[in-house]
């Protein structure tokens, strides 16, 4: 593939998402679910492993693309050297068959256009059946049916299908690529102009519900949209992002899976979604967390699938030949068997988060958070996995010991006067509380050094350290917080960008890790400097691709996004970031 991870640009309705090239070509689209298997791989190989390309049949000497306003209708121009046409991609917002919605229009001259289709389910391994239909074409494999709409007269090859035809200036025509079971009727025509227009109107009625001042008022919206695009309108779940397998490291084996909901974003979203206004969304969320977690808090995992469900068992897609090369290709996320004691506070600090927004404690949320305190209890000081996944042996990690303390913090201050809750359970507690303090201070910092440490008895540094403040465990003018952030601005940075690991020896690094940049940004106004974490944002701002997507990294060298694309957690900091700089907003209990 010669489409680079910035080149892509993403479509969707709530239920699924695809990735659209400047070239006109969909590389990427897993259906009916975000976790379904892809239909379209050519993103993790080539043009063998599915694509759908419209787009000019001859040299393009331009091209040019946007998201309609306020919405992810994407609107791209060709102009060749015998006209000029417009494409606009979107998957309309509806309740009926989840679609892909392709209109073209000539807007100069004439150009001849090529439309080449090839579906590969199973993740770009499995033909269809295929079959001519009056409407078009019908594909199947399995339990999926996808059909084709195709106004202009096609040929059937044996791997693709294509069509060759002229677009005057004036010309419009559509084409459409539906999903359906295949034990069902097929999916009705739709009414493409009307849909359109409905797409329209829902994305620009939904995003006007943003009404917070911000210096930074338009990337914030693209990251709202973006963000909602990545959440599940059915039960609410949130991706952390649209794609798997894209590397963090070019030509590397970090490669995951990250189709899926983590609850160690838990507090970043809720937190962006109820400053942004989107209060429905955070209580969707909210509801989506309790039931992931059901009736036994100490057994939750870090991550769940999109409808809550607990199998994640990772596979290597040996037939896929990888972004770039990049190998191997995971399906799945064997993370999903890891123990992180610091997700059981971070759910816990989602609901003070919660409350601080007036949505009052339901029975069944104070029954979690009884539980997980609970098992905080029994567990705090074991070794566990760290915030980022790492497959090596378990450590006493200082910021997942941190956020065990936040666990029991948060419940304490909640409860001491609360008649339902046993109080000598919070008063025990609270003791525990302080002492843990103490032991986080005594082992997790190191005097020799200066500065908080990754791991107790390590001394190395770690980005998740720039969240000791914003969690309030200890104030951003202390002086071993001061220190830790001086040594991070030393160690840590690349081109101005913030790293969340230091660099290895053999200098095949991942890159700037972006959401580590917000959380220094953050850091730079609780110290009160604002100019320099104006001037942080920015940066992140900067690397975004030209519709305003971001990935997890930014590889600062080669000037290129890496990871997979679009990232959660990178849009959630950078409205989360943006939304703090701007003015008063709900933050969690340091900041």
């Amino acid at each position: 593939m010669t489409s680079t991870i910035e080149d892509y640009a993403i479509i969707g309705d709530g239920r699924s998402c695809a990735l659209v090239a400047k070239t006109g070509s969909i590389d990427f689209l897993c259906w009916p679910r975000f976790d379904s298997d892809a239909c379209l791989a050519a993103l993790l190989g080539d043009e063998r492993h599915g694509y759908w390309r419209v787009s000019p049949a001859g040299f393009v000497s331009q091209t040019s693309r946007r998201y309609r306003k306020d919405t992810t209708i994407l609107v791209t121009e060709h102009v060749t050297d015998t006209g000029c046409v417009r494409v606009t991609d979107l998957m309309p917002w509806h309740d009926g068959a989840s679609s892909i919605i392709r209109t073209v229009e000539g807007l100069a001259g004439e150009v001849q256009m090529a439309m080449s289709l090839k579906l590969r389910f199973s993740y770009g391994r499995i033909s269809p059946w295929r079959q001519r239909h009056e409407r078009g074409l019908i594909f199947e494999s399995g339990a999926d049916r996808v059909v084709l709409d195709c106004p202009v007269e096609l040929t059937m090859d044996t791997d693709d299908v294509s069509a060759r035809f002229v677009l005057a200036k004036g010309a419009n025509i559509a084409f459409v690529l539906s999903h359906s079971p295949s034990t069902m009727a097929l999916p009705s025509p739709l009414k493409v102009d009307a849909l359109i227009k409905a797409t329209e109107k829902e994305w620009k009625s939904w995003i006007g519900r943003f009404k917070a001042k911000c210096r930074w008022g338009e990337p914030v919206r693209r990251s709202l949209i973006t963000l909602r695009t990545l959440i599940d309108r059915q039960g609410g779940g949130v991706v952390a992002a649209a794609t798997l397998g894209l590397p963090e490291v070019p030509d590397g084996s970090a490669n995951w899976d990250y189709r899926y909901c983590w609850l160690r974003d838990s507090t970043f979203t809720l937190t962006a979604l109820l400053n942004a206004g989107f209060h429905d969304e955070a209580m969707r969320w909210r509801d989506w967390i309790l039931r992931a977690v059901a009736g036994q808090p100490d057994a939750m995992q870090i991550v769940y699938r999109i409808d809550g469900s607990r199998r994640l068992e990772e596979n290597i897609a040996e037939w896929l030949p990888g972004y770039q090369g990049a190998l191997p290709i995971r399906i799945g996320n064997a993370a999903s068997t890891q123990v992180q004691l610091d997700v059981f506070g971070e759910l816990m600090d989602s609901f003070d988060v919660m409350a601080k927004a007036g949505i009052e404690r339901s029975e069944r949320i104070v029954e979690v958070e009884t539980a997980i305190v609970e098992h905080l209890e029994k567990v705090w000081d074991r070794p566990s996995a760290d915030i980022w996944e790492g497959r090596g042996a378990p450590e006493r990690y200082t910021y997942s010991q941190v956020m065990a303390w936040v666990g029991i913090t948060r419940f304490v201050a909640a409860h001491s006067d609360n008649q339902r809750i046993d109080q000598g359970l919070v008063a025990r507690l609270k003791k525990l509380g302080e002492a843990m303090h103490r032991a986080i201070c005594e082992r997790g910092y190191s005097s020799n050094l200066g500065h908080f440490v990754q791991y107790y008895g390590g001394d190395t540094l770690d980005a998740s350290l720039l969240l000791l403040p914003l969690v309030g465990f200890l104030p951003a003018d202390d002086p071993r917080i001061a220190n830790t952030i001086a040594a991070i601005e030393r160690n840590l940075m690349d081109g101005g960008l913030v790293r969340r690991k230091p660099a290895r020896p053999d200098g095949h690094d991942e890159g700037a890790f972006l959401v580590c940049s917000c959380w220094l940004a953050d850091c730079y106004k609780m110290q009160g400097r604002d100019d320099e974490a104006a001037q942080m944002l920015e940066r992140v701002i900067s690397v975004a691709n030209d519709v305003g997507l971001l990935s997890e990294e930014y590889d600062v060298g080669s000037r290129s996004l890496t990871g997979n694309i679009p990232q959660a957690l990178t849009h959630l900091g950078l409205i989360n970031t943006a939304l703090f700089l701007s003015g008063p907003v709900i933050r969690r209990a340091g900041a």
